[in-house]
């Protein structure tokens, strides 16, 4: 009786049918029993899964991308980052982007040192936070930026295809930076990878208008095979995400299926001022939210917003008059804020959250006390990789 009861409370905090877990849950978890894209996922991995599922329960993790790197007026200072500067705290989960790292430069395409990148993601994981990586791969066929749609692409680097050995290669200098990432035992620091991202848009090349279902479907089984299989990385959570959808129908149309997914998320931007402007958000927000927690559940994945921003915060009450009503009360595991890149061409400043003098940085304070959010302070008690 007291066995029945162990499996039955973990089938129900971790929304994983009976079926799928064994007599051992919770000692001893397996990626097998968690359903992982890896079967031999390390140990830290396989509890990263395990505690954001958990976790999702209990509140929001917020992430930032770029956090520790540069803010508002700053860049590369030791410990400091701008939701620090804001809250005191710093984000729960870390997000990174590798694209150039394909062309062996030594910095991302936001300028961000590779070395310094990897300083900074062992800094946030000895915190006990989580890393999440993107990749604004070049286009392989014809060398320039991931914005630059050429058709043909994909084919192109899929098995049998022209650029297929050159993608291979891309995909090992990617093995050499994500093999690094080891903790202070030596263990691998585990990662969310997040390849091919808004892929129901058509801006990058391997958008929507650029090939097929099929061949999209193709490239993530090979991209994961290739890393899982030939590689040996067995410390990644492969993210699928799209940008905005309007139904389930539209979210799966280019899902690699339940074999090749971890985490699913998508994308979202506000765009507009004002009160209908909100108003629209928080709907769309809570529309996709809904879709993508039955999707979680029914296929036993992690939920998450990938990405959201509103450009400079031009809404004062903005975090907890509109953001928090379109998330609060949905179970999803992180969402992630995009970068406080700072000053631009023409004086212009490109920033997502707030920095300490910033408009919003109040509410943002309270946004933060809320107990539906976590941060930095709130998941190191949880010790999510043990």
């Amino acid at each position: 009786m007291k066995k029945y009861f162990v499996i039955l409370f973990a089938s129900t905090i971790l929304n994983v049918p009976l079926n799928v877990l064994n007599a051992q849950t919770g000692v001893g978890a397996s990626a097998q029993q968690y359903k992982l894209v890896d079967p031999q996922a390390t140990k830290e991995t396989v509890n990263l899964f395990k505690n954001l599922n958990r976790l999702r329960s209990k509140g929001i993790m917020f992430a930032h991308q770029d956090d520790l790197a540069y803010g508002v007026g700053w860049k590369y200072e030791p410990g400091r980052s701008d939701i620090k500067d804001v809250t005191g705290d710093y984000p729960a989960v870390y997000g990174w982007e590798l694209g150039h790292l394909e062309l062996d430069s030594a910095v991302n395409l936001d300028g961000v040192p590779f070395g310094s990148m990897q300083k900074f993601i062992r800094e946030a994981y000895d915190r006990g936070g989580v890393i999440t990586i993107s990749w604004h791969l070049r286009n392989p066929l014809t060398g320039k930026t991931a914005w630059n749609p050429a058709p043909g692409t994909v084919t192109s680097i899929l098995p049998g295809g022209e650029k297929n050995e050159l993608y291979k290669r891309w995909l090992d200098k990617l093995t050499g930076f994500l093999s690094a990432l080891k903790g202070s035992k030596g263990e691998y620091i585990p990662v969310i990878f997040r390849p091919f991202h808004e892929l129901n848009g058509s801006w990058f090349w391997w958008g929507k208008d650029h090939c097929s279902p099929a061949e999209l479907k193709s490239l993530w089984e090979f991209t994961v095979s290739y890393l899982r299989d030939k590689k040996s990385l067995h410390h990644l959570l492969y993210a699928f995400n799209t940008d905005k959808f309007s139904s389930q129908e539209e979210y799966l149309e280019r899902y690699p299926g339940d074999a090749w997914v971890d985490v699913i998320g998508f994308d979202v931007y506000q765009r507009g001022k004002g009160d209908s402007a909100n108003r629209q958000f928080i709907a769309q927000v809570q529309n996709m939210l809904g879709v993508l927690e039955l999707l979680a559940t029914t296929k036993q994945k992690i939920p998450a917003i990938t990405e959201f921003g509103f450009g400079q915060v031009p809404d004062s009450l903005w975090w907890t008059n509109t953001l928090w009503k379109a998330v609060s009360g949905h179970k999803i595991a992180y969402m992630l804020a995009w970068r406080n890149a700072g000053a631009k061409a023409g004086g212009f400043s490109e920033f997502y959250v707030p920095y300490k003098s910033h408009a919003s940085a109040a509410n943002f304070v309270e946004f933060y006390k809320l107990p539906g959010t976590f941060f930095q302070k709130d998941i190191s008690r949880e010790s999510i990789y043990k």
